[in-house]
C-alpha cells in the first residue's frame, strides 16, 4: 500500500480563470472557473500523471524486479 502523499498547488487568479500547477511534478497544471474547480482539476491531473508514470515505470521493468518505498 502506498502512503498518502501531499503536494503543493501553486494557484493564482488570472481573470476570468483560476490557474495553477503542482510544484513538485512538472507538467501537472490546470485551470478552473472557481478556485474549488481548479483544485479539483489539479487533483485529477495529478492522479492521472502519477498513474501514467507508474504504468511507464512498470512497462520499462523487463524481467525480474522489486519495488521499494522511498520516503523523503
Amino acid at each position: 500500500m502506498h502512503a498518502k502523499n501531499e503536494y503543493t498547488a501553486v494557484i493564482k487568479r488570472d481573470a476570468p480563470w483560476w490557474v495553477g500547477w503542482i510544484e513538485e511534478i512538472p507538467g501537472v497544471n490546470s485551470q478552473g472557473e472557481t478556485r474549488e474547480e481548479l483544485l479539483e482539476n489539479l487533483r485529477s491531473a495529478l492522479e492521472e500523471a502519477i498513474e501514467m508514470n507508474r504504468e511507464e515505470a512498470l512497462a520499462a521493468a523487463i524481467g525480474s524486479y522489486t519495488e521499494e518505498s522511498i520516503a523523503l
